[in-house]
């Protein structure tokens, strides 16, 4: 299989399929322990889906609040509606975790007319059948923590509601990072491929992405006279080599096996915003990485810059 682009990035479309703008999971050759669903929904619409071996996370993206029913593989029905928001940019979001086994239903809450919905649903395999018996929960958007990391031109924003310590879950790890215009994320470079207790964890990570014109509002148009853009590099080593350097819009998504991964990168004039989904075949649920030797003592000069004023996006 080809270590670069071909093999790792899915351009928008690219992965459509069961009536869903992006679908992500063992079907990707080589790809096992995490998956990702986009769905569009509109006045009445409705997405079902079976959620046999695999945890969930629903995560509002656009267009306003999302309906869900959740029916566990006991027969327990659960049920929220999740406060949405205009866009990714604009604010957190209410998010609900579905447990391994549950059947799923996901709305458009209150969508009219034209009016649409888009939702992501965050996946990750189970590995025991205790799995099952974990509750929903409802995460409101308030109850969820806001981290600004890094510094200067390195600053950006992360929304954890999917991370240890904040939801229970047996393996996904989920969240949410916004980097300002012209600011790199995911940086310095970093791994989490090796099973080095304490210091590494082996996950693999999706990394779903958005972008806006700087400071303009939900909906600038991705195509025409802007084209909000952005960049994800992917590499590895001699012996577990990738190559992947790509360009970024909304709904572009870059799967990251292995390797170091970082930066990414928004664009001067363009915000940059991307979804992680993370889960590996360990027993700990962990996200402990390694930075990139070469780029670590970046970190270092972090200590004397201040955060990027931009932040966080929406305003304090």
């Amino acid at each position: 299989m080809s270590a670069g682009n071909d093999a790792w990035v899915l351009p928008l479309g690219a992965a459509a399929a069961d009536g869903c703008d992006v679908v992500v999971d063992d079907r990707v050759e080589g790809w096992a322990h995490t998956g990702l669903k986009v769905v569009t929904l509109g006045e009445g619409g409705q997405h079902t889906l079976e959620a046999e071996g695999w945890e969930l996370v629903v995560v509002p993206l656009s267009g306003g609040s999302v309906g869900v029913v959740s029916t566990s593989a006991a027969g327990e029905k659960s049920e929220a509606t999740l406060v949405g928001r205009p866009s990714v940019f604009a604010s957190s979001t209410d998010v609900a975790y579905v447990p391994a086994g549950s059947t799923l239903e996901l709305s458009a809450a209150g969508q009219t007319g034209d009016e649409t919905v888009r939702v992501a649903v965050c996946a990750a395999r189970t590995k025991t059948a205790a799995a099952t018996e974990r509750p929903f929960v409802h995460l409101p958007a308030a109850n969820v923590p806001v981290e600004m990391r890094g510094a200067g031109i390195c600053s950006r924003e992360v929304r954890n509601f999917g991370i240890p310590g904040v939801l229970e879950a047996e393996s996904i790890i989920a969240c949410e990072v916004l980097t300002p215009a012209g600011n790199w994320s995911s940086y310095p470079p970093h791994k989490h491929d090796e099973h080095r207790p304490g210091e590494e964890t082996v996950l693999e990570e999706i990394y779903y992405f958005e972008t806006q014109v700087e400071g303009e509002a939900a909906g600038t148009a991705i195509r025409g006279d802007k084209d909000p853009i952005g960049y994800q590099r992917v590499y590895g080593t001699d012996e577990r080599p990738i190559d992947v350097l790509a360009e970024v819009r909304t709904g572009d998504v870059v799967l990251v096996p292995h390797g170091w991964h970082g930066p990414a990168m928004a664009a001067p004039g363009y915000d940059l915003y991307y979804l992680n989904v993370m889960a590996g075949p360990g027993e700990e649920r962990s996200w402990l990485i390694c930075d990139d030797p070469s780029h670590g003592w970046v970190r270092e000069t972090w200590g004397d810059q201040p955060l990027d004023p931009r932040l966080p996006f929406g305003g304090k």
